[in-house]
């Protein structure tokens, strides 16, 4: 993404100011407004099914983890995300695996849960369209014990910090932060540092020209066609 006049356009769970989040019509439709990626959000079943899924409960309150895969309605599996790409080139996914350090209920333990969406990653051959990401760092360590070549993303949305530093704890190459800690002279210094900076969630006019003018490598937006079609234009 470095070095190119415009950012990376990442559908924020699919494209849900049109479709409902983390569904499949909001993820088609993200990828046929031409998104280089769809993000996803990734939690387990009690049997080790992964569903896609921002909350960890559904609307019913039931947990997810609590229940096996045939008990968990409504929400599509990764598996049937990660099978668009043999219909669809050109786009990659940005697969954020949800892990709870204070509510270990919530879902398997963090090597476990990376190494359960590593194997859906190839069983597909999908090493070199995915980026995954976490806000627990425990994730990513193991993500990149298992398999180097998936490149990963820093989640932070804490106290502002250094970029770089960030990405030294988690051990990636890339930072994916909440777009108000952003400015030019921080990605800036990312960039010297070899790190590159995704920002989220980006929604409007002013915000997509403040992100592009601090020079972020990627937008997470809500609003993935129009903010392709404002970079058209």
């Amino acid at each position: 993404m470095r070095g190119k006049t415009k950012p990376e356009v990442h559908g924020h769970r699919g494209s849900p100011l049109r479709f409902p989040e983390n569904s499949l019509p909001g993820f088609l439709d993200a990828i046929e407004a031409g998104a280089g990626f769809i993000e996803l959000d990734v939690q387990a079943s009690r049997d080790f099914e992964l569903f896609v899924s921002h909350d960890p409960h559904l609307p019913t309150g039931q947990l997810i983890h609590s229940l096996v895969a045939c008990e968990v309605p409504g929400c599509p599996k990764l598996a049937e995300v990660l099978d668009l790409s043999a219909r669809f080139s050109g786009f990659g996914f940005n697969i954020e695996i949800k892990s709870y350090p204070d509510r270990p209920e919530y879902g398997p333990p963090p090597d476990q849960m990376a190494r359960l969406v590593l194997d859906c990653i190839r069983e597909r051959r999908l090493e070199q369209r995915v980026l995954v990401q976490s806000f627990d760092f425990r994730v990513l360590h193991a993500m990149q014990a298992l398999d180097p070549s998936i490149e990963l993303s820093a989640l932070w949305e804490g106290r502002r910090r250094d970029f770089a530093g960030i990405a030294a704890e988690a051990r990636t190459r890339c930072v994916s932060l909440h777009y108000s800690l952003i400015d030019s002279a921080a990605v800036r210094a990312a960039h010297d540092a070899g790190v590159r900076v995704l920002a989220w969630t980006v929604n409007g006019r002013d915000a997509w020209l403040r992100m592009m003018a601090a020079g972020v490598d990627g937008i997470i937006t809500d609003d993935p066609a129009g903010l392709i079609q404002f970079l058209k234009t």
